[in-house]
């Protein structure tokens, strides 16, 4: 796995750098970053529906769909990945050959699927809220009875002080697993207003406005937490 040695620019982008080191950006980054993974991968098994679509809304490098194929096999499913970076893209196809992979931002639609299993893992937070709703309400319209979304993002404390402790709590977790603070401190602001996240609260309103029942979070490590909610 390719080490991760970038140092931001004025403003963040997943370009072929970013690509190439992104596994090891994510592991290095994200607390417990192992464990969201494989209890996202449990539950999309347990919701898996044979004759479904299977969908990862921003796959990146196909991390998500990719221990969910090589479980489920691909007699009885169609997996489909959507994203917008062209480096991503290319990864995506070679790492999960199995998976149709398509450009396609969110802004502007949502694809025509019938999915029993949606991920939606660190994606939204990239999308400017105004349509945040939009999207998770489409995922909701396109899913089967009884299908799962599952929703990782990163998120803001309830109030300035708690957001506070658990940024300074993360950014220190970073320090320690090798980044600089050069590094630390680049790719902060190049992420200002790139990747803007809400509250915990505000993102299970949006599922709940959405249609989504049975919402209930199933990850948490400081300022990271991943729900899912079942379409009855």
């Amino acid at each position: 796995m390719p080490r991760d040695e970038v140092m931001a620019g004025d403003k963040w982008k997943f370009d072929a750098d970013v690509t190439e080191v992104f596994d090891d950006m994510l592991s290095r980054s994200i607390p417990d970053y192992v464990g969201m993974r494989r209890a996202t991968t449990e539950l999309a098994l347990r919701f898996a529906q044979k004759g479904t679509d299977i969908v990862d809304l921003g796959c990146s490098r196909g991390a998500a769909l990719k221990p969910i194929i090589q479980a489920l096999g691909v007699d009885d499913y169609d997996y489909i990945g959507l994203e917008v970076s062209e480096p991503m893209i290319e990864a995506a196809e070679l790492e999960i050959p199995n998976a149709e992979i398509y450009n396609f931002d969110l802004r502007d639609g949502y694809p025509e699927v019938q999915s029993s299993v949606t991920l939606s893992i660190l994606t939204l937070q990239f999308v400017p809220i105004e349509y945040r709703q939009r999207i998770i309400q489409d995922a909701y319209e396109s899913t089967v009875s009884g299908g799962v979304f599952l929703f990782v993002e990163k998120v803001l404390g309830s109030d300035a002080v708690s957001d506070k402790v658990l940024v300074d709590t993360y950014l220190n977790r970073k320090g320690e697993n090798g980044y600089t603070q050069e590094q630390i401190i680049a790719k902060r602001r190049s992420l200002e207003g790139v990747l803007v996240p809400v509250t915990s609260d505000w993102n299970v309103d949006l599922m709940e406005r959405a249609g989504f029942t049975n919402v209930e979070c199933y990850w948490r490590q400081l300022n990271f937490a991943g729900w899912f909610g079942i379409k009855k």
